[in-house]
């Protein structure tokens, strides 16, 4: 375990140190390869992340999908549950708040009147720390999207946005450690066949010891 911390601080330490007009220009490129992808735009329904610190910046995805009439949601994090739940959103600036550890997530009177079944999306955008180059995924420590992916959205396309010093060859997984289907970065789409990139990724992570 002390290697995953080791090898999740260094490649953050990196990401952090990024200037933030960097971070904006190289999310631009990201997110211009996401939008014109097939898997993107024959989807209706998505889980977003929201940015947080020097993640990639997801916002002007979300306004460009809401553009397109595409249902839109985003976590929110019950921490008594120790899962995500998927919460329907219309409007960034007006439905979302500082929530767990700062994350920007839906507003309390959203949280009962916009939940949406997850078993009913398309597609999952999740953020992480390090990807390698068979799709898979070291989150942050806590397990909230290992869990979702298992429990509440099988069905769901996994895509992972992520700057190229993110990726590695390959990482030493945990057996709760899920997959991705892409892995979209500022150079290029990385498309896997998850069905066997990594050995045991069906079991359920522990509880969370840190951020999502």
């Amino acid at each position: 375990m002390a290697k995953h911390h080791n090898l999740r601080h260094t490649i953050l330490a990196r990401r952090d140190a990024l200037p933030p007009e960097q971070r904006s220009a190289l999310s631009s490129k990201i997110m211009d390869l996401l939008q014109k992808t097939e898997e993107i735009n024959q989807a209706a329904s998505f889980f977003i992340y929201v940015n947080f610190r020097s993640e990639v910046e997801t916002l002007s995805l979300i306004h460009h999908l809401l553009q397109q009439d595409k249902i839109i949601t985003v976590p929110w994090t019950d921490c008594k549950a120790k899962r995500l739940l998927a919460v329907r959103i219309t409007a960034p600036e007006q439905d979302l708040a500082p929530g767990y550890c700062n994350i920007p997530e839906p507003r309390l009177p959203l949280r009962e009147r916009e939940r949406f079944d997850p078993s009913q999306l398309d597609v999952v955008i999740a953020p992480g720390s390090v990807f390698d180059r068979h799709g898979g995924r070291m989150g942050y420590g806590g397990g909230f999207y290992d869990r979702f992916l298992v429990q509440d959205a099988p069905q769901a396309l996994r895509i992972a946005l992520a700057y190229d010093l993110q990726m590695v060859d390959r990482l030493t997984l945990q057996p709760h450690d899920q997959s991705m289907d892409l892995i979209v970065t500022q150079s290029t789409i990385h498309r896997f066949n998850r069905e066997s990139p990594h050995e045991n990724h069906s079991s359920l992570p522990p509880s969370p010891v840190s951020g999502p």
